[in-house]
């Protein structure tokens, strides 16, 4: 036993060596995840899919008891629409992937296999939202995005990964703001209460801000090596999609802290 215990140590990086293999090791041997055959990807192995459903079941709750509702967008957006959004848009072009043949057949339009999910929400709403007594709409997603990644690790950044994007409306500026920070503080909360896992709450500057955010929010942990890590962030689009707020928490983020 003590000499399996010994060879399993010894396959593990150490830490002060070499901080980042040292994770990978870890991630590995734990069996959360491993390798996909399709470059960039990863398989959640069992255990690693458990933590995500835990961590589903107890932010959903909390996003529901601030009135937020689920619901579903197509994988696909078509670049016709993308392009109204130029400013967004170009933060992820070189991240896109794009669909161009339906079978055989070229497609008249290219789709983006998603990267995010703004436009085609803004694109809902601009059709189901009639008047102000329409509003707030309070909309979020469990999904996966594609964002092609060129330096992949496992959880910390894979070309599709696991997240919920929260998608909201409102009637006043005020109001956005208001949600923009409150899913900011119930980011912070969970990540603190529920994982044991502190975090500082802040404001990105302008060059790091979401593309075409007017602000964005985040909470960073702070690692072994000292670096400090993106771990969850809530934006305020002001009136650049309507007046909304986005925000957003996923796998990676949970698990390589």
């Amino acid at each position: 036993m003590m000499a399996k215990e010994k060879k399993l140590v010894e396959a593990i990086t150490s830490m002060e060596e070499d901080f980042a293999q040292w994770y990978t090791d870890v991630v590995k041997k734990a069996e959360l995840v491993d390798y996909a055959s399709v470059k960039g990807c990863m398989v959640i192995k069992p255990a690693g899919y458990a933590i995500w459903e835990n961590i589903q079941k107890e932010l959903d709750a909390r996003f529901k008891a601030t009135g937020v509702e689920n619901v579903y967008m197509p994988l696909f957006i078509p670049e016709s629409l993308l392009e109204k959004e130029k400013d967004h848009v170009e933060g992820f072009a070189p991240e896109v992937a794009w669909v161009t043949h339906g079978g055989l057949e070229p497609l008249q339009e290219r789709l983006c296999v998603r990267p995010t999910s703004e436009t085609l929400f803004c694109d809902f709403y601009a059709r189901d939202i009639q008047s102000h007594r329409d509003l707030p709409k309070l909309y979020n997603q469990w999904c996966s995005v594609v964002r092609w990644e060129k330096t992949t690790r496992p959880f910390l950044r894979s070309r599709e990964f696991l997240w919920q994007e929260g998608h909201t409306a409102h009637a006043t500026a005020e109001e956005a703001e208001e949600r923009t920070i409150q899913m900011l503080n119930l980011y912070a909360d969970f990540c603190e209460e529920v994982l044991a896992m502190p975090v500082i709450r802040g404001r990105k500057t302008d060059k790091e801000k979401f593309a075409g955010a007017e602000a964005t929010y985040t909470i960073e942990a702070l690692m072994h090596d000292g670096k400090a890590l993106q771990s969850g962030t809530s934006h305020n689009f002001g009136d650049g999609f309507a007046t909304v707020s986005y925000t957003h928490l996923t796998l990676p983020t949970i698990l390589r802290v």
